[in-house]
């Protein structure tokens, strides 16, 4: 019998975190260049990234339930993974969100929003791409650093945004709608956080 390829639980975990990456930066384009039509076109690329990342995730879970050695504790493996795929899930849910609350332009600032989201997300990626070598790694601080302060910094802004909506719009309408996509920003940037606090803590875990 042939012996089972071995199989690369960190380079999946890569795998899932350059989704991320990737669908914060077409979200950005998405808000940058806000229209019906350019909604449409990209929100499809969103959509395929998440359906391939769920399969990512399948495929690893059904590895782990096989794996008789894994390289950190499979709990462990399945919760970043797990993560991982929130973050991608409310990017994902974002796009549907526009859509379905009929967003025809964006407000003052929602690009601020957007590139930190797409700012978060490299973070994790360089997280995640560090994470096979951190008993040795010089950045993986410096990572961890760069997210937890992106969401910091994103809280300062979802909370004067909030405040300038709930101020100065009179049309009840928009507040609600505003209001769930503030919310969904944090979430993601909340999200993106949760990961990398989830790495930070595998690491003193393992070493």
């Amino acid at each position: 019998m042939a012996k089972k390829k071995h199989y690369d639980y960190f380079k999946k975990m890569e795998e899932l975190a350059a989704n991320v990456h990737q669908a914060a930066e077409i979200l950005e384009e998405i808000v940058k260049d806000y229209s019906i039509e350019n909604l449409a076109t990209k929100s499809k690329k969103i959509h395929q990234i998440e359906k391939n990342s769920d399969n990512l995730v399948e495929e690893l879970t059904n590895e782990l339930y096989d794996a008789f050695i894994t390289p950190i504790d499979r709990e462990d493996i399945l919760v970043i993974s797990e993560r991982l795929d929130d973050i991608l899930d409310g990017i994902n849910a974002m796009t549907y969100m526009f859509d379905n609350l009929v967003i025809t332009k964006m407000r003052p600032e929602t690009e601020k929003l957007a590139q930190m989201v797409t700012v978060a997300g490299k973070g994790v990626h360089k997280a995640m791409h560090e994470f096979p070598k951190f008993k040795n790694s010089k950045h993986m601080k410096e990572f961890i650093d760069d997210v937890n302060d992106i969401e910091s910094e994103g809280d300062l802004l979802f909370s004067r945004l909030k405040k300038s909506l709930y101020t100065n719009e009179k049309d009840v309408l928009e507040i609600v709608k505003w209001t769930e996509i503030y919310n969904r920003f944090e979430m993601i940037l909340n999200f993106s956080e949760d990961a990398v606090d989830i790495i930070d803590g595998l690491i003193i875990k393992n070493t």
